[in-house]
């Protein structure tokens, strides 16, 4: 992952730019992107915030999330239900198109494990 830049630099940018220089221009004195420097400007601006945003981390789960007791209560009534059947569920019921690793990590956030049977296991 892409590491950002220093909150110094970003600091003497904003400040060269509140103090009447171009965008264009302190991207080219701090030897910065000219598409950074605005949108530093830009955020900066928008929300008075100087500091980079954080990086990474879940952005997406609260979309499966939302559907927890459906998938618990789906799981309650077939206990034998692959996570490839959740997925098509959640799809059909719910129009929530997500892959089987989301469906997996749902179930791992809340510590929800699967035990192989002795028929599931058993040569055929």
């Amino acid at each position: 992952m892409v590491q950002s830049l220093s909150t110094d630099l970003r600091e003497r940018v904003l400040d060269a730019v509140d103090d009447g220089m171009s965008c264009r221009g302190a991207a080219e004195r701090f030897g910065v992107a000219i598409s950074t420097v605005i949108k530093w400007v830009r955020r900066w601006h928008d929300t008075g915030v100087r500091n980079p945003m954080s990086q990474g981390g879940d952005k997406r789960s609260h979309r499966i999330e939302v559907h927890h007791d459906a998938i618990l209560a789906l799981i309650d009534k077939r206990t034998d239900i692959t996570l490839a059947e959740i997925k098509d569920h959640l799809e059909k019921e719910y129009g929530l198109c997500v892959a089987q690793s989301t469906v997996w990590r749902f179930f791992e956030r809340h510590n929800i494990t699967f035990k192989k049977t002795a028929h599931a296991t058993a040569c055929g």
